[in-house]
């Protein structure tokens, strides 16, 4: 089975808006390949060396916070 990795990345970056700390960080407790390729797209800095979190750029924060919403926002009254 083909996967679209457009979608996972969709799913990760609102994930990574769940775990978002000091402003633009998040936990980046995610697949190294889907990672690398947010990163490519320029939404999150270098998910490369010792530090547990990773920064959003400007984008990529704007980007996670509505695929968060739109993915998981409660639909109850």
């Amino acid at each position: 089975m083909a996967l679209d990795t457009d979608k996972i990345d969709d799913a990760v970056l609102a994930l990574l808006a769940l775990t978002l700390h000091d402003d633009n960080r998040a936990w980046k407790g995610f697949d190294w390949d889907t990672l690398g390729r947010l990163h490519q797209k320029g939404l999150i800095g270098d998910p490369v060396g010792k530090t547990k979190s990773v920064a959003l750029t400007e984008e990529g924060l704007k980007k996670a916070i509505a695929l968060r919403d739109a993915m998981f926002a409660s639909r109850k009254a």
